[in-house]
This record gives C-alpha cells, structure tokens and sequence, in this order.
C-alpha cells in the first residue's frame, strides 16, 4: 500500500464544490468592487458588485469588512482567473421570493415603498422584490395620476405569485374599500342630526359640496350653505377647506349636512327688527314682472310689490330698478312663520293701498329666491 503525498492529503482534505451550490464563507479582503472569500476549497471565491447588489454605485467597503461570514452561491467553479465565481445576491433574491410566497399564500398585508410610477401602474419593492400594482387596484376610486404615490410606502396583499415568469401582482383597491367601510361604519355609529362638527372640503360641484367628515361624506347642498343666497359652491368654498357643518339629516348612509345654524338664524329677531311701520334699507336681490325681492341681510329677503315703488305708475319693476340698487322702503306686512315681508317705498310718503297678485307668483318667487 503506497502513502499519500502530503498533496494529495490535502487535496482530500478539501471539499468539492459544484455550480448552483449554497457556501459560507470568510471575507478575507474588500474592495469598492469586490469581495474575495475563503470557502474551504482549493480557490478562493469572488463576488463583483453587480453579483452583490442591484446598486450599480454601491461600495462595498461600506457594507462587508475582512472576517465577516457571507452566504453565496456558486454561478462558475473556475471565473477564468482561477477563482470560484459567486452570487450573494442570488442568496437574497431566494430568501425575499420565498418571503414573498409566504406572504402571498397566507394573504398577508405587506409594506413596501413605490419605487417607479409605470405605465399602467406602481413599482413597488417589497422585500426586495418587484411587485406590480395596476392602476384599477391602486384605490377604490379612479386615480388619474398616479405620481402622488411615487417614493411612498403602501401597504396592500400580494394576489398573484409567479417569480418564472417575473408576474408579482398586488392588490390595494379593496384594502381601501374595507377601511373606508369600517371608518364610515365607525362614524354613522356616533354622529346623530343635530351634530355640529368639523369637516374638510373634498370635492365641489354646482349643486353643493361634500365634505369629508373622518369617515365618510356629507352632502352640503347650496341651499344649505347658509342662512342666505348662495350664488355659487365654488366661489364660496374651495377643497382642502375646513369646515364646520351641524349634521341635518342621516337616512341610510347618505349624510346630508347644514350651515344654517339655529343660533344664526336671522328670521329669530325678524318680529322685531321687520315689524309692521318699520323703516328699514336693504339691496334689491332679483326682478320679477311683479315687483322686486329686496334682501335686508343674509337670508332675509322681503317683496317690495310693482304697485309700491313709486307714487307715479310703474308698468315694470326694471323700469325704475336694477338689481344692487340700494332702497329704503316701510315694512307694510310680515309673517314670520311663512317667511313673508312686504314693503313699499310708497309708504314712506302716502297711505299704503294694497294691490292683489297671485299668491302661487309670490309663493314661486320665494322660493326661486331660497334655492
């Protein structure tokens, strides 16, 4: 039986490696763009940058220092240079798929943060991996830019896993549903008509304004918006406002709000203020063939009649009128439970003698002058 060399011992000694392997290893030496490895083989072993890390500029001297471990996997027994070729970022990229499945098969809520705003979609980077979100799964709601989610982290589930064909999809449309849902819930549960909260404009149309209450919107209709006339929503109001609103109504989930707070109420001190014989000042409002609507402060509007302009005949109101003109007419009639004021600029030099119209062109024209 012949003896072994003292090589050949130490060839024994040496363990063999094979490509696609898993190794540990020593850092022996670091350089901006390389590492050099003891792996218990016959050659040390090497990891580039590019092998490393997806950074392109990353040095690693500022990451690794000589005598920490690392895991690698084996890409080349021999790199050509006599060394075994290694990819620590193959390591990752395992260890963040297999994360990744995880989360997927368990239906977990993830963070992760928008790394790219893409065609269709966000970017985002979870765990070190790139997972998809289309724009129809961003929010419960049509978003037309996307860009507002750029560098922020979001939270969503991962609906469809399938690393081989590099299709990672998340879902954030119905984590938003359900939150919304359970706020809203949260709030209907302790807010009642009556309430006087504050809320923050969302959005304006013609017609109102909703306002976001923490939870849910309330409808501010235009005729809600205050004791007086509002002409219009966005002129009066603008998003991003904060506002105080009382709740008027709650039917179902739909939340109606209000501005005519009771406290402000000008009709309160009407009796008085507007009392038969009083001499009062006040904007002419709006024309009619009738006669004129003068308001005498916000949300008190009173009709001074065609017949009760002036001494002299006046087939048309906007004969001698013109809506801004400034008046000062005597109060010759009020009912306060209807809202009713009649005044006449006669009065202030003659005896009032009442002219008949038609109560539904009154009744019409109040109206027309609330909405």
């Amino acid at each position: 039986m012949s003896e072994m060399s003292f090589e050949d011992m130490l060839n024994e000694s040496i363990k063999t490696i094979r490509t696609g392997e898993v190794v540990t290893g020593k850092v022996i030496d670091v350089k901006p763009e390389c590492i050099l490895l003891n792996i218990g083989y016959k050659s040390d072993g090497i990891i580039l940058r590019a092998d490393y890390s997806a950074d392109t500029s990353l040095d690693l001297t500022t990451v690794v220092k000589p005598g920490d471990e690392l895991e690698a996997k084996v890409r080349k027994v021999n790199d050509g240079e006599g060394l075994v070729s290694l990819s620590h970022r193959d390591i990752l990229a395992e260890k963040s798929n297999q994360r990744v499945k995880e989360a997927f098969e368990n239906k977990e809520l993830v963070r992760g943060k928008v790394d790219k705003v893409v065609n269709g979609g966000l970017s985002v980077v979870f765990e070190g991996v790139r997972v998809f979100i289309p724009a129809s799964l961003v929010s419960d709601v049509f978003e037309k830019d996307l860009n507002k989610y750029a560098g922020t982290e979001i939270e969503f589930v991962i609906t469809e896993f399938n690393p081989q064909k590099r299709r990672i999809i998340g879902d954030r449309k119905h984590l938003v549903a359900e939150r919304k849902a359970a706020a809203k819930a949260a709030l209907l549960a302790t807010i009642k008509a009556g309430d006087v909260i504050d809320g923050t404009v969302k959005n304006i149309t013609d017609f109102g304004a909703f306002v976001d209450l923490g939870g849910a919107d309330g409808l501010l209709h235009i005729s809600e918006m205050g004791w007086g006339r509002t002409e219009s929503p966005k002129k009066a109001y603008k998003s991003g406002e904060t506002l105080r609103v009382m709740i008027k109504e709650i039917t179902e989930d739909k939340i109606a709000l209000t501005r005519k707070f009771p406290d402000e109420n000008p009709w309160v001190l009407a009796l008085t203020k507007y009392a038969v014989g009083n001499v009062v000042k006040g904007k002419v409002a709006r024309l009619a063939d009738f006669g004129a609507f003068v308001n005498l402060e916000p949300g008190i509007d009173a009709l001074l009649h065609v017949s009760q302009i002036s001494n002299e005949r006046v087939e048309k109101p906007s004969d001698v009128l013109k809506v801004g003109d400034e008046i000062e007419a005597k109060v010759t009639d009020l009912n306060a439970a209807e809202k009713k004021i009649s005044l006449s600029i006669k009065a202030l030099t003659a005896p009032v003698v009442k002219e008949e119209v038609k109560e539904e062109e009154i009744v019409d024209a109040y109206t027309d002058s609330e909405e």
